[in-house]
């Protein structure tokens, strides 16, 4: 498959303009928070961890959108739900634990952010977006829709990333005042998420026919490879349709993405759920209880 790929060109394989921007994120992170800093915050660096954080975050995004499994994502619908449960799941908790509490502070104190982050980060309301989102998007026609139009298609994945961070915020929020929720409750919000997400990739799991004109007829197909692939390029092809690439039948293809994206949600959200048990058990398990006193009078 991956010779048969070639054809599509380093650009549409590799996408170079994206790496370049991943690249200015990097930068731009670095001179923010550490070498002109103190022109707004009198807060140290971002800690080692941090950093690591925050650039295994922007290393995860150009692998999910810049590399090779974007385009794949267009061939099989296997590798988009992958890509769906990696950019929405995983990305935003290493950005939110990557990025310095000063940093996130100045964006909820923005004058017109500030009312509207408050709002979509409480966390029924968050829960309630991502997961509706999510749904809404992977519905045939809105799927198909948006893959046939690059305006669209960046404007709906974007919104949705964003509420993919409003949904991990009540979970990892690094302002001290907004983590409102306990551990019984984080660990509800997360079992709740789990339940919420379970319906479209059981629409995707248990469906015996293909759902997305994007992976069944040619001509959505080729709109779909429009978005990563230069015009330029596949006018030159001659090109019958994802068959030709995907190693697996189109039902089949559809049924196992369905299966690794809930897999992969059990994954994060069993890691996750872990980290706050263990946490919170840790924390309990120090409390010592006061040894009270005895008064020999009284005996």
């Amino acid at each position: 498959m991956w010779l048969e790929l070639q054809i599509f060109g380093f650009r549409a394989l590799w996408s170079p303009y994206y790496m370049l921007f991943i690249l200015c994120l990097g930068v731009a992170y670095h001179l923010l928070t550490v070498s002109f800093r103190h022109k707004f915050t009198t807060a140290k660096k971002p800690t080692m961890a941090q950093q690591l954080f925050f650039y295994m975050g922007l290393t995860l995004l150009y692998i999910v959108k810049g590399s090779p499994i974007d385009l794949i994502s267009h061939i099989m619908f296997t590798s988009h739900m992958v890509q769906m449960a990696l950019y929405y799941l995983v990305f935003p908790i290493f950005i939110i634990k990557g990025i310095p509490e000063w940093l996130w502070r100045k964006v909820f104190e923005l004058p017109i952010l500030k009312e509207i982050l408050s709002l979509c980060t409480k966390p029924l309301i968050a829960i309630i977006l991502f997961n509706g989102l999510f749904s809404m998007y992977h519905i045939p026609s809105i799927f198909d829709y948006a893959k046939a139009s690059s305006v669209a298609h960046a404007s709906i994945t974007t919104i949705i990333l964003v509420t993919a961070f409003f949904m991990w915020w009540p979970i990892f929020t690094p302002i001290k005042e907004m983590d409102k929720l306990s551990p019984l409750m984080k660990i509800g919000y997360i079992f709740a998420n789990g339940v919420l997400i379970t319906p479209a990739c059981a629409l995707i799991i248990f469906s015996t026919h293909g759902l997305y004109t994007t992976y069944s007829a040619t001509g959505g197909w080729i709109e779909a490879l429009e978005l990563c692939v230069p015009i330029s390029v596949l006018s030159g092809l001659s090109l019958s349709g994802p068959a030709m690439f995907s190693p697996i039948p189109l039902v089949e293809d559809q049924q196992l993405g369905g299966i690794l994206m809930k897999i992969t949600q059990e994954i994060v959200y069993g890691i996750v759920l872990a980290r706050v048990f263990f946490g919170w058990f840790n924390k309990e398990s120090h409390k010592v209880d006061a040894i009270p006193s005895t008064n020999p009078s009284e005996s």
